[in-house]
């Protein structure tokens, strides 16, 4: 039986991307690779992270936009900079925490 990694982040956590330009708020956690095949196959295959371990939904932002994005634990790092993320759904979800993450509102439903 494989051992279930423990998720590095959290929901509510502010985290960047590792190699890309964006940052984002983490709103839910699959414990291993959950997309389709086609997404992981359009990855570059010299950056493709492994399936087994921790992907994150993120409320992403870049510096044009906003957006949905899902990516791997090893491409995340926690973003201390502080700074609010001004994707729209953040403030639907969540509140500031007042330690530089958010929590969210109510307990969310899937």
């Amino acid at each position: 039986m494989d051992k279930i990694k423990i998720a590095k982040f959290q929901i509510g956590q502010v985290v960047r991307h590792r190699l890309y330009p964006f940052r984002g708020v983490v709103f839910d956690i699959d414990p291993v690779f959950a997309n389709t095949e086609e997404w992981y196959e359009s990855i570059p295959a010299d950056v493709r992270p492994h399936k087994d371990q921790p992907f994150y939904h993120l409320f992403a932002e870049n510096d044009e936009t906003e957006y949905i994005a899902y990516v791997s634990e090893q491409n995340l790092l926690p973003d201390t900079s502080g700074e609010p993320v001004r994707h729209p759904q953040v403030a639907e979800v969540f509140i500031k925490d007042g330690k530089g993450g958010y929590r969210p509102r109510s307990t969310m439903r899937h």
